[in-house]
């Protein structure tokens, strides 16, 4: 199990970047698998990017070619990188950790993205 600290959020017009980070500690950090989930208001959580232990990525098609993932495992931090954010992207945005298997092994406690002019 990893705890997990995510920080970055907040309020920027359409068209800006954010960049969040999310701070883990514990063991086993460099072999989970690493992403982002975000959770709007009235709309079910969706996995927005995810990163494996050897830097494999994949992406949401809506936040292709907007959003990176990366991961620093002597630091044990990863982060995401969101460039072009629309109004909707806004929503509540979560770190985890999980197995190859897809075992949950780390959640933080979220960080919220407003995109508004």
């Amino acid at each position: 199990q990893v705890q997990l600290v995510e920080s970055g959020g907040g309020l920027v017009q359409p068209g800006g970047s954010l960049q969040l980070s999310c701070a883990g500690s514990g063991r086993g950090f460099n072999v989970f698998t690493m992403g982002w989930y975000r959770q709007a208001p009235e709309k079910q959580r969706e996995s927005v990017a995810r990163i494996t232990p050897n830097g494999r990525t994949s992406y949401l098609d809506a936040v292709k070619g907007r959003f990176t993932i990366s991961r620093d495992n002597a630091k044990k931090m990863v982060y995401l990188q969101m460039n072009n954010l629309q109004p909707e992207d806004t929503a509540d945005y979560y770190c985890y950790a999980e197995t190859s298997f897809g075992q949950g092994r780390g959640l933080g406690q979220g960080t919220q993205v407003t995109v508004s002019s």
